[in-house]
């Protein structure tokens, strides 16, 4: 009997209807698989050669039936050994791409990405061979769900000296990114009876949803020019701040406001949840330390190597109370219990080797360059747009004219082929004023001058 699934290179599922000759019931069975959408537009499949042994046909039988199906216009041929499933009008296109950006965009100004063109590749390459070179045999089994105890400590060394974090690394927990931390906080909260936790009037709206998907209620707080406005907190079991450059008005939060927040916290038994958003990346003024040196026991630490490395590390950590390392270790076993070993052993290379400190001393000084160039470029030819948020970080808030409108700012953005994103779309509760939030980081460095030519040209329409 034949078989069903072919291995040869790219894997294909056919069932041959028993009842026809063998060529005809390799052309029905993959007809029906493109027409149903099981095959679509664009699936590379087996060479003839393949298909053949792995089926149990000849050869001669699959050529002829590939031949059949590339007359019907079913199949396509680029070469001799490379055959795939047309664009058959009526049925689904294999999806090429999962990018969140609109094809039509030729310039990505999208904040929260860093220009990964510049990702160490040889760098990270030699720490990934040190961890898969020097690992242990028992590395290799089911871990602490807290993350490996080389990252940890190194972390809470790095922490410590750059960030001014008190943590042992006992306190340390490595999850895959700040919104997976941000539910392993929310799911232990809730799990000790919280019910509800605060945030930010303007911020990242999936931050939002990860609270809320585990259960506990959100409750919005009103900004300001020196960041939260802590007295109108309301009493909850924690509040989400990112008090080093906050998304999108790139406030610091006031040093009166952090010891606010601190006695809030100790006067309500409640946790703060401090998201370094791009913290690493200062350019006028000196780093401020994390909120967390100042009350350990209450503030949970969330830092990452999204914007410092790539996102597609998908490495964060949280710097834990002592109260809350159980409970969430606990939520963390439940679910996706650790990040793979080789990514933390090679993240925890980079950081005692010095070359995470190299790379992000490289960055400053590249992503400073990009943001003089576009405040140039911005206060030449377009000066009455006013940018605000530019002392750190990688994005800058750029405030438009009260009358400009929203609708009018996307299409002559999609225009000039830009992508980025409105102030509104971080709005919660307040309305927000006409302006852009721009990721001066995200283009890659050949296509960064034009990006910013096409903003500028976008925005000169505005005004």
């Amino acid at each position: 009997m034949p078989n069903s699934w072919t291995s040869g290179g790219h894997e294909l599922h056919l069932d041959l209807e028993p009842g026809f000759g063998r060529r005809a019931a390799l052309e029905r069975s993959l007809r029906e698989a493109i027409r149903s959408g099981r095959l679509a537009a664009g699936t590379q499949l087996p060479s003839s050669r393949a298909l053949a042994t792995d089926l149990g046909l000849s050869r001669g039988t699959v050529v002829q039936a590939y031949e059949q199906l590339l007359a019907e216009g079913y199949l396509t041929s680029r070469s001799r050994t490379h055959t795939e499933v047309a664009a058959v009008p009526g049925t689904p296109a294999r999806t090429r791409s999962r990018s969140s950006t609109n094809f039509s965009v030729r310039y990505d100004l999208v904040p929260g990405n860093p220009d990964v063109s510049q990702f160490p590749r040889s760098t990270w390459a030699s720490a990934l061979r040190h961890a898969v070179t020097s690992a242990a045999d028992e590395y290799l089994r089911y871990g602490d769900p807290r993350g490996h105890p080389a990252l940890r400590r190194a972390l809470a060394d790095y922490l410590g000296r750059v960030r001014g974090v008190r943590i042992s690394s006992q306190a340390i927990v490595v999850c895959t990114g700040f919104t997976n931390g941000l539910r392993l906080v929310a799911t232990a909260l809730r799990e000790r009876g919280g019910r509800a936790m605060a945030v930010e009037d303007f911020g990242l709206p999936f931050h939002v949803d990860a609270i809320e998907q585990t259960g506990l209620r959100t409750e919005t707080v009103r900004l300001d020019h020196d960041g939260l406005v802590v007295d109108e907190i309301p009493k909850t079991d924690g509040v989400l701040v990112t008090a080093s450059h906050q998304l999108p008005w790139g406030t610091t939060l006031h040093p009166a406001r952090r010891g606010a927040l601190v006695d809030w916290a100790r006067d309500n038994d409640a946790i703060v949840v401090e998201d370094d958003y791009d913290g690493e990346f200062r350019y006028d003024r000196q780093p401020i330390g994390a909120i967390q040196g100042l009350a350990p026991e209450h503030v949970v630490y969330a830092g990452t190597a999204s914007k410092s490395l790539a996102p597609a590390l998908r490495l964060a950590w949280l710097a834990v109370p002592d109260r809350l390392i159980e409970p969430i270790a606990k939520v963390r076993q439940l679910s996706e219990r650790e990040c793979p070993i080789f990514q933390q052993l090679a993240f925890a290379h980079l950081v005692d080797s010095g070359g995470l400190d190299r790379h992000l001393r490289r960055m400053r000084t590249h992503y400073r360059k990009r943001r003089d160039h576009l405040l140039s470029a911005l206060a030449t030819s377009v000066p009455t747009v006013r940018p605000i948020g530019i002392a750190a970080g990688l994005h800058v808030t750029l405030l438009l004219p009260d009358r400009t409108r929203d609708e009018d700012i996307q299409a002559v953005l999609a225009e000039h082929g830009v992508g980025a994103h409105s102030l509104t779309s971080y709005a919660r509760r307040r309305s927000a004023p006409p302006g852009l939030v721009i990721g001066y980081a995200t283009p890659p460095g050949h296509t960064f001058p034009a990006a910013v030519q096409a903003l500028v040209a976008a925005l000169t329409k505005l005004v």
